[in-house]
């Protein structure tokens, strides 16, 4: 396996461990050395082995739409290739282009299409079928791992929550509501094609470079979940690490983060609660704490740092941050 494979399966480890599976028997019953695979020492994984893991993840995690969540929780996992397609980009456009080639260092199941009309652009996934009938399970995890990963990566980009046009998919989706959620689109369209589709004004919207340089400062802070393959961790814990690694694009609600860990709102906060702890504490413990990294560091006008941590209006911001540090933003800048 090429490097970026290996830090793609690295990755779905450390998500799986996030969801507080074991990666030990996940590697176990995948027929993956796990041993081997930390030490990287002539690692070799099968196409056979990677649908297996995918079947084991989905089956241990109870959640038929794991890769789907992977998808959507991965911003920083593949960092790699993102930061040298933005080295290489200055729009949103160039950026998807460039993506479309680095996608077979990820993946051999499809190819990524990036197309553009008068008005509108389309980013579509076309499977291989001879590759899709060795590996079926991986295929389907992993197109909709992509398709959310795209949109997500696009809002980092920019530092815009966008909602594609349309969204297709070719085939049943298990849990339409939660495609929609994950993937912004009412309703999904079921066609012979997988595409995300985006109004052409997006196309040449410049790059946010500095908002890279935030993701590698949150890609170090989440380090230890993505390189760690520890489980037992306390509930409120892997949320904790969650919110760290998927920060840069502001706070997910409570039903976001239900969703995502598979179950309902209602068991998360009674689960948390069991633990003495809110998620309205664990987002605010996180927000105080990269409003002071951004603060310090200088370079985020306030503005845009109370974007980034989920407040639309810079007056709440303001006042969240008084009562956290009692100073308000410009004050403590200043200083």
């Amino acid at each position: 396996m090429n490097d970026f494979q290996l830090l793609f399966v690295s990755n779905l480890l450390g998500y799986a461990t996030q969801r507080n599976l074991s990666p030990e028997r996940l590697c176990t019953l995948s027929g993956i050395d796990l041993e081997a695979f930390k030490q990287q020492t002539s690692v070799v994984i099968t196409p056979k082995q990677l649908n297996d893991l995918w079947l084991n993840a989905s089956h241990l995690s109870n959640d038929p739409l794991f890769g789907l969540h992977f998808g959507e929780s991965m911003q920083l996992a593949a960092l790699g290739v993102v930061g040298q397609i933005i080295q290489t980009s200055k729009t949103v456009g160039e950026a998807l282009t460039h993506a479309a080639d680095f996608i077979q260092l990820l993946t051999n199941l499809f190819d990524m299409d990036v197309s553009r009309t008068d008005r509108t652009f389309s980013v579509q996934f076309i499977p291989h079928p001879d590759r899709a009938a060795e590996s079926p399970f991986a295929l389907r995890q992993m197109l909709d791992l992509s398709m959310a990963f795209v949109l997500h990566e696009v809002d980092g980009l920019v530092l815009k929550r966008i909602k594609p046009d349309v969204v297709t998919l070719a085939y049943d989706t298990a849990d339409t509501p939660e495609y929609e959620r994950v993937l912004r689109c009412r309703p999904i369209e079921k066609t012979d094609a997988n595409s995300l589709v985006f109004d052409g004004q997006y196309w040449d919207e410049p790059i946010l470079t500095a908002n890279h340089e935030l993701q590698q400062i949150l890609l170090q802070k989440a380090s230890a979940l993505l390189n760690t393959f520890g489980t037992g961790q306390l509930l409120n814990e892997r949320i904790l690490n969650y919110l760290i690694a998927n920060a840069y694009l502001g706070m997910p609600t409570l039903e976001e983060i239900a969703a995502n860990f598979n179950t309902s709102s209602r068991s998360l906060q009674r689960k948390l609660q069991e633990e003495g702890v809110t998620y309205q504490q664990l987002a605010d413990s996180i927000r105080k704490s990269l409003a002071v990294t951004y603060l310090e560091s200088g370079r985020y006008p306030i503005k845009e740092i109370s974007y980034l941590l989920g407040y639309n209006e810079l007056s709440a911001f303001s006042r969240a941050f008084k009562r956290w540090t009692g100073s308000t933003p410009v004050t403590y800048q200043k200083r």
